[in-house]
């Protein structure tokens, strides 16, 4: 079953075309890569699926249904989370605080209880730093924090753009393996990330986007193996 299917999806700035009447789709229990430069197009793609930009052209439908220009707010009560590039933590409330503004739509005390314990268990540095003010962790543990926060909501699907930037490579490596992690969990996640070979060796399924358009669509395997890819993102 199709958890998210984009069609045609044109987004505009002024005069300049961002994305250029992309489709995509994600299949319930998948993990799907989106990868390409720079301003590919990428986050924008990402920014419209979740309802913080209205499309031009074209529709979303998430579970069956058009949720073109739907606010975020109500996607996360259906079930889309995500995770956004810079993080977006609230720096002047606690690890603690954070992960609970995460579960903002839910009143089953018993059950966020749980997935508290569950997102400290996922990054034990949560725990450790669980009444430490988010704007004095490391960019790492922001990260982890962002995507915890995000879980909190118990989302079906989500979105996570860029979780390794400007991060260490050993702190990626645990990124990535939480990432894995939490898909074999059941959470079907579309990746967004500049880090085509982590990414690949990640998913299940990729789409390669450049100047705004998807260009290729394959398994992973198949994107790690594609002489295109290997020379543009794998430097080979």
């Amino acid at each position: 079953m199709s958890l998210l299917e984009v069609k045609g999806l044109r987004i505009s700035y002024g005069g300049i075309n961002a994305v250029k009447g992309i489709d995509l789709e994600v299949k319930e229990g998948e993990l799907v890569a989106l990868i390409g430069a720079n301003g590919a197009g990428k986050t924008t793609t990402l920014k419209a699926i979740c309802g913080l930009l209205q499309p031009a052209a074209g529709a979303v439908r998430y579970r069956g249904s058009d949720v073109t220009g739907t606010p975020s707010f109500s996607l996360v009560e259906q079930g889309l989370a995500m995770v956004p590039e810079g993080r977006g933590v609230f720096g002047r409330l606690t690890v603690a605080e954070n992960l609970e503004m995460g579960a903002y739509i839910r009143n089953d005390r018993p059950g966020i209880k749980r997935d508290l314990a569950h997102a400290y268990e996922l990054f034990p540095r949560l725990y450790e730093r669980r009444r430490q003010t988010a704007g004095t962790l490391s960019g790492g543990e922001q990260q982890m924090l962002a995507i915890a926060r995000a879980l909190m909501s118990r989302p079906r699907l989500l979105l996570l753009d860029e979780p390794s930037m400007g991060l260490a490579p050993l702190m990626v490596q645990r990124i990535f393996d939480t990432v894995r992690r939490v898909a074999a969990e059941g959470v079907t996640v579309l990746l967004v990330e500049q880090n085509a070979k982590l990414a690949l060796e990640l998913s299940d399924r990729g789409y390669v986007m450049e100047s705004g358009s998807i260009t290729l669509t394959d398994s992973a395997s198949a994107l790690l193996e594609n002489p295109q890819v290997r020379r543009a993102y794998l430097g080979e």
